[in-house]
């Protein structure tokens, strides 16, 4: 456990280490951060300039213009990040400054507005060397704010700066102790961080989708999403004002039975909301509770399965929504589309189970009134029971008693629909049982799993997979 600093002990470290000088430009709050750097004393040797480009023409014609004028936003803050460098290394002479590491920190962020209906959001970061003339990085955060007061809105938005900062400088060896580090005097009921870049070379070995396990691990966030090529995507940016379908699932490994149910959903789907696959946000959803299934989380496992997704071209969420109902809501936060789920039989039991919702106080009423919003779908897949060989679908699922008017009512009202061009071969895929003999190295499974995936899991060794050893080896 590290020793947590103030935010005025960790300006004055940052003021009385003289390798250490940078610019700092802040945008929509007032400068929240450098005041720590001014107050904590010392601050000559550190602060090369600060700024509050707060105008939008005379912003414009520092760092240019935004397309559609939108200046709160990922790319403004990285042009503010490199032009603020570039000035640095034109305008500073290495030559009469040895041994110093540059720096420029950046936050462009609007706060709570007068009718307190937006709550304010903002992109921060910073761009640094590690140690004179070495190529620069960059961490690139993205936050919400919870508090219903510009003023302590922007305090929150100082100690954050402070704590990036401070932790570039000081932990950019340990990225898991950095991300901890930036909620040092910072509640997480006050601010919420939902994406985290590196980038650089002293970040070379970091893989971005771990870092975004590390917010939803640690309650900085409910959420995170990153697409097919690993890169983390803002959630904003890409459900906004769109038609979502998921999938939630082990994958462990994906099998042959979850690609048919993606896609008979989704095909039913589209055709149910009259929308095309470009207007659609198409997700495939992990949570925690699953990845925390055998106690600690494994990020071997985690990464195995998220690789394996990826491949196949699938954007991924990881999720603190343990229930279905809490999923759709935070959905419903980004778009008025349309929302739909495939889902199996089983999971569908879940969902009309009573002792999930005891913490509501509306109880399974209220869970189902967030669950089944705006038109929401439940496009169900059958199963088949390996003993009875009982075919399960929505006409003879066995919910309590005291739900059943209630389960009747959501599949008269077609909120509740069967997926019907199933492949019945596939209904005989069991993922534990592919998992089984994978690790006990078992042949039989491959055929069961999508192309290309079981040649990726021998290739690699996923999901304990072990490679059979030849005669020929010990000769």
């Amino acid at each position: 456990m590290y020793q947590k600093l103030t935010p005025k002990q960790k300006a004055l470290t940052i003021n009385l280490d003289p390798t250490i000088y940078g610019t700092f430009a802040e945008i929509g709050a007032g400068q929240e951060t450098v005041r720590h750097f001014f107050r904590a004393g010392g601050a000559s040797g550190t602060i090369a300039k600060a700024m509050s480009a707060y105008d939008k023409d005379f912003s414009d014609a520092i760092y240019g213009k935004e397309v559609r004028n939108r200046y709160v936003t990922q790319n403004r803050l990285r042009k503010m990040l490199r032009y603020e460098v570039a000035l640095i290394e034109e305008r500073i002479s290495r030559e009469n400054n040895p041994g110093r590491k540059f720096f420029s920190y950046a936050n462009t962020v609007t706060t709570i507005n007068f009718d307190k209906t937006q709550k304010g959001h903002g992109w921060v970061g910073i761009r640094f060397q590690v140690a004179e003339n070495v190529d620069y990085n960059e961490i690139v955060i993205h936050v919400k704010f919870k508090e219903n007061d510009a003023t302590l809105q922007q305090e929150t938005l100082g100690n954050l700066g402070v704590n990036l900062i401070f932790g570039a400088f000081t932990y950019y060896d340990n990225p898991r102790r950095l991300i901890e580090s930036l909620y040092d005097d910072v509640a997480t009921d006050n601010l919420e961080i939902d994406m985290i870049d590196f980038s650089g070379p002293a970040f070379a070995y970091v893989d971005n989708r771990l870092m975004s396990l590390q917010l939803v691990k640690n309650n900085m966030t409910d959420a995170v999403i990153f697409n097919s090529q690993g890169n983390n995507m803002l959630p904003a940016d890409i459900l906004y004002k769109k038609n979502i379908f998921a999938v939630r699932g082990s994958f462990r490994p994906v099998t042959k039975v979850n690609i048919d149910m993606l896609q008979n959903g989704m095909d039913m789907f589209m055709k149910d909301a009259t929308c095309t696959q470009e207007e659609t946000e198409i997700l495939i959803e992990i949570t925690i509770s699953n990845l925390r299934a055998d106690g600690d989380i494994d990020e071997r496992d985690f990464m195995d399965r998220v690789d394996v997704l990826g491949k196949l071209g699938y954007t991924v969420i990881i999720s603190n929504f343990s229930e279905y109902y809490r999923l759709i809501d935070y959905f419903s936060h980004y778009t008025n589309g349309d929302i739909g789920v495939a889902m199996g039989v089983n999971n569908m039991l879940m969902v009309f189970d009573e002792k999930y919702y005891k913490d509501l106080s509306g109880g399974i009423l209220e869970a189902f009134g967030k669950f089944f919003r705006n038109g929401m779908r439940v496009y169900l897949y059958p199963y088949k029971d390996p003993e009875t060989h009982e075919l399960l679908d929505s006409s003879n699922l066995k919910v309590e008693e005291s739900l059943k008017e209630l389960y009747k009512y959501f599949k008269l009202n077609n909120r509740i629909v069967d997926i019907k061009n199933y492949n019945p071969e596939f209904l005989e895929i069991y993922s534990r049982e592919i998992l089984r003999k994978i690790t006990c190295n078992i042949s039989g499974w491959e055929n069961q799993v999508p192309e290309g995936v079981a040649e990726m899991i021998k290739e690699r060794g996923m999901f304990g997979y072990k490679q059979e050893l030849s005669l020929k080896q010990f000769s």
